[in-house]
């Protein structure tokens, strides 16, 4: 009797027969929105990022400070004694004296420069932790559909040592009869036990997988829903290389970051030229204290005052500089260094941009393609190997000819979730280099998870089994 080794039918035995990992509770499968709002809450480099640009912000009232009042005061205690040899004679005075300093800077065209150079630094700071908040969303989806890659490739690799079990054991039947020599059942145990290996490998790919994912959110999970095959797998829109690059040119966060880096090294070079520049300011100065105190300023010499003395000032202070041994002339030259390297590190980014832009808008088109092209390489080779069993059975094929259409099956299986995966993250990925990027792209794509989703049973299209048994029917 003819046993067709069908991928249905391997598909039941991995199911039914194989099931090594045990299918966890409906209500323990999460979604992806869900994992990436436990990403924003628990994820240890998104809260790094979140302290830096807190104290990265600082830098903006620190540097206004400079342009604002400076108000200080200050007490002196003091006991002082004084011996004279001609006549010898001891003189003991002790006083004490407060007195308070208020400054205002009228003109200092360093400081104004300065500031303008870390609001500069402080908006730079808010879009690279946009950059961050924005890289999280990929990763988590790149961690969540790493998972259910690794689940796919698992139940396609248990199908497929399904497969080849079943085939060791019809070589074993038609050895015992005499329909076939040793070297049968040797090859068809040598690609079982490949089989096997490779899929002890894809569990603890499968582990592994769930691990990064709880690295990323600090959460355990048991199973999390997969993705339909019915997700709309359709073309950029726009489908223009250009458009996105546009649009990434103006909207990429890394990118405007660059650009407030240089406006900061602008502003910082004129900072440095305005150390030549002389400086104005406003000085209120207000002491009282006992005029015994030697630190008191006595505006008559040789003459005592008895008690308190009370004494006010204020005034203008010009400082012009002349020479400070060449400090401003290499700090200015070094900022002309800095401006330049930064403008070179936006330029470098720029083109990076595009390339990325250009590259991933490309990606998803051929993802498009690849994944219409490898769904349908199942089919063929499903029906292919059909007929290379039907060809053994009769003796026109050897049990090679099998078991390299088996392999070939079950490679085109794999090739075709792993480019569904693709183009699910390439999609992302090229809208996170246009920086359009946004929690709402995951909530889309909820819409196309399964809750009940077995990867044993949904890792292909309901429909290919049907499709290749009548696309095998049809061959002359």
């Amino acid at each position: 009797m003819l046993r067709k080794l069908s991928l249905a039918l391997a598909v039941s035995c991995a199911t039914n027969g194989m099931a090594w990992a045990a299918e966890a509770p409906l209500s323990a499968k999460t979604d992806l929105v869900s994992v990436y709002q436990e990403a924003v809450n628990n994820n240890a480099d998104l809260a790094a990022a979140q302290a830096n640009y807190g104290a990265r912000r600082e830098v903006v009232p620190q540097a206004r400070a400079g342009l604002l009042p400076n108000l200080s005061a200050g007490a002196e205690m003091q006991s002082t004694r004084t011996q004279f040899d001609e006549p010898s004679t001891t003189n003991n005075r002790s006083g004490n004296s407060w007195q308070a300093t208020l400054s205002q800077p009228i003109f200092r065209a360093d400081r104004w420069f300065q500031l303008q150079a870390a609001q500069a630094v402080n908006e730079q700071a808010a879009l690279e932790l946009s950059a961050t908040e924005q890289n999280l969303i990929l990763q988590s989806a790149d961690s969540y559909f790493s998972v259910l890659r690794a689940q796919d490739n698992l139940a396609a690799t248990k199908a497929e040592e399904a497969a080849f079990k079943r085939q060791l054991d019809q070589s074993n039947e038609r050895f015992d009869v005499g329909l076939s020599d040793k070297t049968d059942v040797l090859q068809s145990q040598a690609s079982y036990d490949t089989a096997r290996a490779n899929r002890i490998l894809a569990q603890r790919q499968v582990e592994d997988a769930f691990q990064a994912l709880i690295t990323l959110t600090n959460r355990e999970y048991n199973a999390i829903q997969g993705i339909v095959h019915t997700l709309p797998v359709q073309v950029p829109v726009p489908n223009d290389a250009t458009a996105w690059v546009d649009t990434a040119a103006r909207q990429n966060l890394t990118l405007q970051a660059t650009n407030y880096a240089v406006s900061a090294a602008e502003e910082t070079l004129r900072q440095r030229k305005a150390g030549h520049a002389p400086t104005l300011d406003a000085v209120a100065n207000y002491q009282k204290g006992d005029n015994d105190n030697l630190g008191f300023s006595n505006p008559t010499p040789g003459v005592h005052y008895g008690g308190d003395v009370e004494q006010r000032s204020i005034g203008l202070q010009l400082n012009i500089p002349i020479y400070s041994g060449g400090l401003t002339s290499s700090q200015v030259r070094e900022a002309y260094q800095r401006l330049n390297q930064t403008e070179q590190q936006r330029e470098s980014l720029r083109r990076q941009v595009v390339e990325n832009t250009r590259n991933l808008h490309r990606a998803v088109n051929t993802d498009v393609e690849q994944v219409q092209a490898r769904k349908q390489s199942i089919i063929s080779n499903q029906s292919a190997l059909e007929a290379t069993e039907i060809g053994y059975q009769v003796g026109t094929r050897n049990i090679v000819d099998v078991l390299d259409a088996q392999r070939q099956l079950y490679t085109s299986v794999r090739d075709y979730n792993n480019t569904r995966y693709d183009y699910i993250l390439d999609n992302l990925r090229l809208k996170q280099a246009a920086g359009t990027l946004s929690p709402q792209d995951l909530q889309d794509l909820t819409r196309y998870l399964k809750a009940d989703y077995n990867p044993d049973k949904d890792f292909l299209p309901p429909d290919l089994a049907k499709a290749a048994q009548a696309n095998f029917e049809r061959r002359p």
